[in-house]
C-alpha cells in the first residue's frame, strides 16, 4: 500500500534503471478540421516525450462524443487505418501521460469525459493540482462518486456541480477553486477551451492550421501538423474557440508569470519555442556558462544523450575542447525487461547507452548531463565510460543541484532521495566516482534565460527544485503532513 506522502507526490512506478525526472502529461486540441482525430494523433506523436505510458483522444462529430484511451505509446494505439471512422468528427483533443500513484490503469487515462445537463465535455490536463486531496475529500463527503484516482476528475466534478448557468461560467468557476500548475484543453458540444494556470507554470500554445485553431503543450506539435505558431496562451488566460473565432478571458487577479524553468533544462523538446525562447538556444547557453563556471582541462566533451547534447555543444564551443559522441543511445528499447538478478539489473544502463570506445579510450572526458537527480544512473554511466578506457571523468550538470521535490506535475523523488539534498559536493563526487563534479549555478541558469538577475522576492520562473521557493501554497502537502485521518483516507484511495 502506498503511503499518503507517496500519493500526494503521485510518483509513477519507475523502471529501476530510470533516473530521469518525468513530466506527467502533454495535451493537444484541434477545432473544426476534417479528420480531427488523425490530426490529434499526429500532434500527440510530437508530444510523446511528455508521457509514454498512456494516451487518449476524444472527438466530437456534431452529435456525439467518441473517446478512446489506451495504455502504451501513441504509435501503437492510433495508427490504424480506421482511426477516423472510430473517432469521427471535426474537433478533437488528445493526451499523453505517465502513470500516477493511482497506477497505470485505463480508468486514469485521459481525456476524461462527462455528460452534463448542458451537454458533454471532454477534458485533458497537464500538471498537478496542489489542493486535489482537499477538493476530492470535500466532494466525496458531498456524495460525489469518483471513477479514477486522477486529479483531472476533480475538475469535471467541480464543473458539474457549479450552479452557474453557462458552461463557460461553470468552467471558470471550477478553475477558481483549483490550485497548482496546469494547462487544460477541453471540448464541449460547440467549443474548444484552453486554460493556463495563473502563474503560467505549465506551458500551452496557440496555433493555426488552414485558418483553424490548435492548442498544444509545445510548438513542436504545431510543426508536426503543419500549423503556424500564433502565440503562447498567457498565464491566467482562458481561450474559447468556436465557429465565430476566438475569445480570451482573464478570470484571475493579475500576477507575475512564473513559468517552469525545468522545461528548458530537460522536459521540452529542443526544437520547441517555450514562452518565446528557443529551448535549443537556451540549453547551448547553459553549456557555455557551465564551461565558464566549472571549466577543467580535458580532451573531449561528451554528452549523456539525448537531452545533454545541446549543453555539451555549448560547453565544447566555450571551452575550445572537441565535442564527441562518446555515448550512443539505443532508441529501440521495449518497456518491459526481465531483470532476474541484481547482476543483470546492474547492467540495465547498457540497454539504453553504449560506449563509443574510440572517442573515450585514453581521454580526459567531460561528461555533460542536463541534471542529476538520485545519481544512480549517473554512477552506471560513469563506470561504463571508465570501462571504455577513459583516463579521467569529469561530470558536469547543465542545471543547478536539485534539492527540493516538485508538486506541479513533475515526477521527482522525495527530498531524502535527491542526491544534492543529502550530500555535499565532495560527497556527491565520491558517490558518483568522478574526478571532479560541477553544477551550473542558479545565477548562470538565469543568465542563460536572458531574464536578468533572479528576483529574490518574486522570481521570474518557477525554480523551487533548485531554490526551495515554491510559487504557490502546497495545501495537500500541509494536510498530509498534519492529519492522520487524511493520511488514512489517502492510503485507502491509493489501494482502491
Amino acid at each position: 500500500m502506498s503511503t499518503p506522502k507517496d500519493f500526494v507526490h503521485r510518483i509513477p512506478q519507475r523502471d529501476p534503471d530510470d533516473d530521469r525526472p518525468r513530466l506527467e502529461c502533454g495535451v493537444f486540441g484541434v477545432f473544426g478540421v476534417d479528420d480531427a482525430s488523425a490530426v490529434a494523433a499526429l500532434g500527440l506523436h510530437a508530444l510523446q516525450h511528455r508521457g509514454q505510458e498512456a494516451c487518449g483522444i476524444a472527438a466530437f462529430d456534431g452529435q456525439k462524443f467518441h473517446t478512446e484511451r489506451h495504455l502504451g505509446l501513441v504509435g501503437d494505439a492510433f495508427t490504424a487505418a480506421d482511426l477516423v471512422e472510430r473517432l469521427p468528427g471535426r474537433t478533437a483533443i488528445g493526451h499523453t501521460r505517465y502513470s500516477t500513484a493511482g497506477g497505470s490503469f485505463l480508468r486514469n487515462v485521459q481525456p476524461m469525459f462527462a455528460d452534463l445537463d448542458s451537454g458533454g465535455i471532454a477534458l485533458a490536463h497537464n500538471g498537478n493540482l496542489t489542493n486535489f486531496l482537499a477538493l476530492r475529500t470535500e466532494l466525496v463527503a458531498e456524495g460525489a462518486i469518483f471513477q479514477s484516482t486522477s486529479d483531472s476528475e476533480v475538475i469535471l466534478h467541480l464543473i458539474a456541480r457549479s450552479r452557474k448557468a453557462r458552461i463557460m461560467d461553470r468552467f471558470v468557476d471550477a478553475l477558481q477553486q483549483i490550485e497548482g500548475g496546469y494547462a487544460l484543453v477541453a471540448i464541449t458540444n460547440k467549443k474548444m477551451i484552453g486554460a493556463r494556470d495563473p502563474l503560467g507554470i505549465r506551458p500551452l500554445v496557440l496555433g493555426q492550421r488552414h485558418g483553424r485553431y490548435v492548442l498544444a503543450s509545445e510548438t513542436c506539435a504545431l510543426d508536426m501538423i503543419g500549423a503556424t505558431f500564433v502565440r503562447d496562451i498567457e498565464h491566467g488566460e482562458v481561450v474559447i474557440i468556436d465557429e465565430a473565432g476566438i475569445e480570451s478571458i482573464r478570470p484571475f487577479p493579475a500576477a507575475q508569470a512564473r513559468p517552469c524553468i525545468f522545461e528548458y533544462v530537460y522536459f521540452a523538446r529542443p526544437d520547441s519555442i517555450v514562452n518565446g525562447r528557443s529551448v535549443y538556444d537556451v540549453r547551448k547557453k547553459m553549456g557555455r556558462i557551465l564551461a565558464r563556471e566549472t571549466g577543467v582541462e580535458a580532451d573531449v566533451v561528451v554528452p549523456v544523450p539525448d537531452s545533454g547534447v545541446p549543453a555539451a555543444l555549448g560547453y565544447a564551443e566555450a571551452a575550445g575542447v572537441p565535442f564527441e559522441l562518446g555515448i550512443i543511445r539505443n532508441h529501440y528499447i521495449g518497456r518491459t525487461f526481465i531483470q532476474p538478478t541484481q547482476a543483470v539489473r546492474d547492467l540495465g544502463v547498457r540497454r539504453k547507452h553504449s560506449p563509443n570506445r574510440v572517442a573515450l579510450a585514453g581521454k580526459r572526458v567531460v561528461l555533460i548531463d542536463d541534471s542529476i537527480v538520485r545519481g544512480t544512473t549517473s554512477v552506471k554511466i560513469v563506470r561504463m565510460v571508465r570501462e571504455a578506457g577513459a583516463r579521467e571523468v569529469h561530470l558536469r550538470s547543465a542545471s543547478p543541484p536539485i534539492k527540493w521535490p516538485d508538486f506541479y506535475g513533475i515526477d521527482m523523488p522525495d527530498q531524502d532521495k535527491l542526491l544534492a539534498a543529502q550530500k555535499s559536493l565532495e560527497e556527491m563526487r565520491k558517490f558518483l566516482e568522478v574526478d571532479s563534479l560541477g553544477f551550473l549555478s542558479v545565477e548562470g541558469l538565469y543568465e542563460a534565460m536572458e531574464a536578468g538577475p533572479r528576483d529574490p522576492v518574486t522570481p521570474q520562473f518557477t525554480d523551487h527544485y533548485f531554490t526551495g521557493d515554491y510559487p504557490t501554497r502546497l495545501r495537500d502537502r500541509e494536510i498530509a503532513e498534519g492529519s492522520d485521518e487524511v493520511g488514512r483516507q489517502l492510503s485507502l484511495l491509493v489501494s482502491a
